[in-house]
């Protein structure tokens, strides 16, 4: 059914997913990203080094603990493939099936 709303939206006919979370998971990823991007400087708000367009986030679950690391891809937003703003970062996240943020470990050498 399309409506008001769908106007230049190219619906797939056959959707290619990129992953299936349940939901648990969805709730954990969205934790850490919130976390993560709340921490980058204010003053940043709305460049491209500054969004979730800059971060991939990958979700593992472990003894009934999501683990959500959360690592920057400035390739995404016009820098050279592997380029960094700091050395090897990246942030791991120990989220409970509800989204509660649990712990952190920041990774940076």
């Amino acid at each position: 059914m399309a409506g008001a709303s769908d106007a230049g939206i190219q619906w797939p006919t056959d959707l290619r997913p990129l992953a299936t979370l349940d939901g648990p998971a969805v709730l954990a990823a969205h934790a850490a990203l919130q976390r993560v991007l709340a921490s980058f400087p204010k003053q940043d708000a709305g460049a491209c080094e500054s969004s979730a367009r800059s971060l991939d986030v990958v979700v593992g679950l472990e003894g009934g603990v999501y683990f959500v690391r959360v690592d920057r891809r400035l390739d995404r937003c016009g820098w050279p493939v592997g380029s960094q703003l700091e050395f090897d970062w990246f942030e791991l996240y120990a989220v409970s099936p509800e989204g509660k943020v649990l712990g952190r470990r920041a990774v940076m050498p």
